[in-house]
């Protein structure tokens, strides 16, 4: 009976192919890792032999092997009829005595005596390697309570070897299916019925960004995620800051949580679950408290390292204890087997019509044309190429999605099955649209772009876009110039990250606060005084949730920031302060009832001189708010600020001082206060600036602008805007030599510097100390700028005349 069962006490990972990847992996755990606090449920495993003795007593092991080797390898014709026999020949046998025996004795021993309910999942004996995750493909059966149940939900585990996925995908991975075993485990059930759970992955699943715990979590049972049928909560941890006391948690994202998966408590039902509509309150609020991500996220971490790898975990609060438990703990497969730096970038050149947005999984576009489809069973319809639209996809899509050229979801979030098989094709999808079965048309041409950030679009028509192959492991960073990105979307750093890069030099906060928050801070400060009732309606739907509506300015902000700057991490990322004029600021949601109308925006009330101004200084306020939170509590201090279109001296005192008064000290805990050199008078009063700031960097577009008098936004003048005009470069000559004397550092945000390889020339000759370049273009800025360092390097060995 030994050789039958193997509690899971008794189990490690060198047991594999005795118990399969899942059953090692729990052992392991429970050996390994227990004495770091990591809680695991109890149980046990049938093993391999367990398994070859089932097959054998009921005389079924040769007649699979025949009917296996009549599968269709060519076209997979007849798969389904092929898995439907096999698991026909399965369920028709029955268990031996002698292992009947072994599995109630174990199940009696690990419920002591009473009716407990355990989960029964599959584990083949193939499974959980770096290089084959087997997820999805064999089944699980949850809240299993007596001993015939068991008996026949182990019947059913065996039987879903033969799953239709699970045999295309062993021929797909190139395993015998003769070699490849199932073993069961039986595990104590987590009541998770009115609590929680979800999955967690080592690392940002999109990217491969490795210092990020990616936590999803539900109300009820696990299933509703992987299955896609809710959009879960999401929270994002950084490593880095995880274990110095910090708060590490960097984004929380509310999902909707539609429905709660619980146990039925019906005893007539043959269904032991049953999908509940969750409670109003219950969506409206996150299934995890700040201190319960945080411990989830510290045993993340403690299993990658102890497993050397990055994991894919399954997690679970019990309802009646609030203890959280690890469920099952796998090695992530897709990031793992990718070692090249290589990206394709992806931009689409056209516009179109916008016919449903979700979750954008990769950041690659797809064309082709709409199939709605409404079960695997209507794959005939597809043909190579195929964009399939569908309410939501399980396991028993996987042979189908093979050949499709895009994945389109109703419902789903990024830790969903359509998003998991998305990235392991390396195809594109997007999750959890809501409509999309309801605004797509069966046969219509369309485009599914997921290069815009986060939220992928779904456009009618077949769009023009560029794609271009980035290959980063030969590239290396300039020597003397350091080479900075331009950044502000959140939802593309961690991808970003990955560019050859010495930071961010310039982080512009306004489309955080136009697509994120996308409310006026003064219509947030002032709420209940808005005079506007509609506004001041739409603005409460948006902060469902915040009592007081300034907070929700600060949360996003700053868990928006803290993206950037986690995914730059130690390199240092400088932030430059809001820079609406008043007529952007005006197009926010309540903006109209702050705003001034001015004749001229661009030399109007922007920049440093709303800082100090009772009409926007407590919406600054809530700006250093959110600065404050990033350094200090979460720990990113390589955050620096920057002051835009400050004019004068005496201004740039006022506003340090007002930043002192919301809690932002410079030089306290290292921070540093940078200025755009963008007004000819930073340029003039260079020496006097430099005594107040810590280092600037040149605005060269509004330099430019105010320098030759030209309205860079102008049509009929476009043409006599010329960054490389003599006075312009002149200006940007005289603020360099100005920093340089004052020994302070100085950089450079632009295009400029990027397309013409001559002004990069000039930039680093006159010895600027960083160039920022737009992501699209750093690539070409290094070079531009390696160019410029060695044709120096030359001319001062006297092998070329100089160049300026």
């Amino acid at each position: 009976m030994t050789s039958m069962i193997k509690p899971f006490s008794s189990v490690r990972m060198t047991d594999v192919q005795l118990v399969g990847g899942k059953n090692a992996s729990l052992g392991e755990m429970i050996n390994a890792l227990s004495s770091a606090g990591i809680q695991v449920p109890d149980g046990f495993a049938t093993t391999a032999s367990a398994f070859w003795d089932y097959l054998v007593f009921n005389n079924i092991r040769d007649p699979l092997s025949e009917l296996l080797q009549r599968l269709d390898r060519n076209n997979f014709s007849n798969l389904h009829e092929i898995g439907d026999a096999a698991r026909k020949l399965i369920l028709n046998g029955v268990i031996p005595d002698h292992l009947k025996t072994a599995i109630t004795a174990a199940y009696n021993r690990l419920a002591k005596g009473k009716k407990l309910p355990v989960a029964v999942r599959s584990s083949a004996t193939a499974e959980d390697m770096p290089n084959a995750s087997f997820a999805g493909q064999h089944e699980s059966f949850l809240n299993i309570s007596g001993e015939e149940p068991l008996l026949l939900a182990v019947r059913k585990c065996f039987a879903s070897l033969y799953t239709d996925r699970a045999i295309k995908y062993r021929e797909d991975n190139g395993f015998e299916h003769m070699k490849v075993a199932l073993s069961v485990g039986i595990q104590l059930m987590v009541d998770t019925s009115n609590s929680c759970s979800g999955v967690g992955f080592t690392l940002e699943p999109e990217s491969g960004f490795r210092d990020i715990v990616l936590i999803s979590g539900v109300w009820g049972l696990g299933e509703n995620i992987v299955q896609g049928i809710v959009m879960p909560d999401e929270f994002y941890v950084f490593k880095p800051t995880l274990s110095n006391g910090k708060q590490a948690i960097i984004q929380k994202k509310l999902g909707t949580k539609e429905k709660t998966l619980c146990f039925s408590d019906d005893p007539k039902s043959i269904e032991t679950t049953v999908n509940k509509d969750t409670s109003a309150a219950n969506r409206e609020r996150f299934v995890l408290e700040n201190m319960e991500i945080t411990k989830l996220a510290q045993w993340a971490v403690i299993i990658e390292q102890h497993y050397n790898c990055a994991m894919d975990i399954e997690w679970a609060k019990d309802g009646n204890s609030g203890e959280l438990y690890i469920l099952q703990a796998r090695p992530e497969t897709i990031h793992t087997q990718n070692k090249s730096i290589r990206n394709k970038s992806y931009k689409l050149t056209e516009k179109g019509v916008c016919l449903t947005k979700g979750e954008a999984i990769g950041e690659k576009i797809a064309v082709g044309t709409a199939r709605i489809l409404r079960s695997p069973a209507e794959a005939g319809m597809l043909k190579p190429g195929d964009i399939v639209v569908t309410t939501i996809t399980s396991p028993d899509w996987d042979p189908v999605l093979k050949k499709v050229g895009a994945i389109v979801t109703d419902s789903g979030g990024r830790t969903s099955h359509a998003s998991i098989v998305a990235r392991e094709l390396g195809v594109p999808a997007i999750v959890g649209t809501g409509n999309a079965t309801a605004s797509i048309q069966d046969g219509m041409l369309i485009t599914v772009s997921c290069c815009e950030g986060k939220t992928g679009n779904v456009y009618k028509g077949a769009l023009k876009y560029e794609c271009a192959d980035l290959d980063f492991n030969n590239i290396s960073l300039p020597e003397s110039t350091a080479a900075c990105l331009i950044m502000s979307d959140p939802d593309k750093a961690f991808q970003l990250s990955f560019y050859p890069n010495n930071g961010v030099g310039l982080l512009r906060m306004e489309f955080i606060i136009t697509h994120t928050i996308r409310i006026h801070p003064m219509a947030l400060i002032s709420y209940d005084e808005l005079a506007d009732q509609t506004t001041k309606e739409a603005i409460a739907t948006i902060t469902n949730g915040y009592t007081d509506k300034r907070n929700y300015f600060i949360d996003k902000l700053s868990q928006s920031l803290a993206t950037i700057a986690a995914a730059f991490y130690p390199k240092d990322v400088i932030v430059r302060m809001s820079d609406f004029k008043t007529n952007e600021y005006a197009q926010l949601l309540g903006g109209k009832e702050f705003e001034p109308s001015e004749e001229n925006p661009m030399l109007g009330f922007r920049g440093a001189s709303r800082y100090y101004h009772p009409m926007y200084k407590e919406g600054f306020g809530l700006e250093c708010a959110a600065i404050k939170i990033v350094r200090e509590q979460m720990g990113l201090t390589n955050v620096k600020i920057m002051i835009p279109f400050c004019r004068t001296a005496i201004e740039a005192k006022k506003v340090l001082k007002v930043m002192e008064e919301f809690g932002l000290s410079q030089k306290v805990d290292g921070l540093q206060v940078y200025a755009m050199a963008e007004i000819p008078s930073n340029v003039l009063e260079a020496a006097a600036f430099a005594e107040i700031f810590d280092g600037f960097s040149i605005g060269s577009n509004d330099l430019t602008q105010l320098t030759l008098g030209i309205d860079r936004d102008s049509v009929l003048l476009s043409e006599d805007f010329n960054e490389e005009d003599p006075a312009a470069k002149k200006m940007i000559g005289m603020m360099i030599e100005a920093a340089q004397k004052a020994g302070v550092p100085i950089g450079l945000c632009g295009q400029a510097p990027s397309d013409l390889p001559d002004f990069a020339a000039f930039l680093v000759e006159k010895g600027i100390n960083s160039i920022s370049f737009n992501p699209d273009a750093i690539l070409r800025g290094i070079n531009n700028i390696r160019k410029a360092e060695e044709q120096i390097r030359m001319v001062n060995n006297g092998a070329l005349p100089v160049l300026i």
